[in-house]
């Protein structure tokens, strides 16, 4: 910290050129840092706040000094998403320019998500860096030609995901007669009275009902059930086997919650 301190302009000194985006630069290499600061001081529009060179720093200057855009090397933690998320949740509306070594498919679409602005490699000449900083500033998203594809990519495939018809389960009989039990909020015991079992039995069909469902436990079974209008047949014991969509969690209803499942 105490180096990184000493990088920190005062708050009087950060506070000038009050029409210029305001930068924060935090990265681990004292040479990054000069060569970023020489490009930016032949820019009237551009003004560097404060420069720090670990990831407690760059949490502490985002604290401190008003800035509109941070230049965040990916060197300063082990992950990168996490340091972007712990950056937003302190300053919601800096904007984040991610500065890598190299770019993955994975790791780009993981940190656009996130709330990253722009991703740009180490090697980006200098007029380009300074253009992705006014582009983001003004609230556009600087990303390569490969970088956009892969996000492209990602969403397609996220919306085909979302358009895909939900893989069908089969509910036999039984576990039909035992959910239907569990809707009407009897307890295991009474159940496998009703079905004419044990209640171990009962126990054993449920988790199987949870699984196929999706499901983790008797609220959710009733909420599923309301929600998909499972059992608007009643469920009758002599009904045969039913195709039911499996599905998450259902909305918020009125159910019963007893949890000797």
């Amino acid at each position: 910290m105490a180096d990184d301190e000493a990088n920190l302009p005062s708050p009087q000194d950060a506070a000038s050129g009050a029409n210029a985006i305001r930068v924060l630069v935090a990265d681990s290499e004292p040479i990054y840092r000069i060569g970023v600061r020489k490009i930016v001081a032949v820019e009237d529009d551009i003004r560097i706040v404060a420069q720090v060179e670990s990831a407690e720093g760059a949490l502490s200057a985002v604290g401190r000094f008003q800035a509109d855009v941070l230049l965040l090397g990916s060197g300063l933690s082990e992950s990168s998403a996490t340091m972007v998320s712990g950056i937003l949740s302190i300053a919601p509306s800096l904007k984040i320019i991610l500065v890598m070594t190299v770019l993955t498919e994975e790791e780009t679409v993981d940190l656009m998500r996130r709330g990253v602005r722009g991703i740009v490699t180490r090697s980006i000449a200098p007029d380009l860096l300074v253009r992705c900083v006014r582009k983001v500033n003004a609230g556009e998203t600087w990303l390569d030609n490969r970088g956009v594809a892969w996000v492209i990519d990602a969403y397609r495939a996220q919306a085909s995901q979302l358009m895909t018809p939900p893989d069908r389960v089969r509910l036999s009989t039984k576990e039909q007669q035992i959910i239907s039990g569990v809707t009407q909020g009897l307890r295991n015991k009474e159940i496998a009275q009703t079905v004419g079992t044990t209640e171990q039995v009962v126990k054993n069909y449920l988790r199987k009902v949870y699984d196929k469902l999706g499901v983790s436990d008797r609220l959710e079974l009733a909420l599923y059930c309301m929600h998909h209008h499972l059992l608007e047949n009643g469920a009758k014991p002599e009904a045969g086997p039913k195709l039911v969509s499996k599905a998450g969690q259902a909305p918020a209803a009125t159910a019963s919650s007893r949890s000797d499942a």
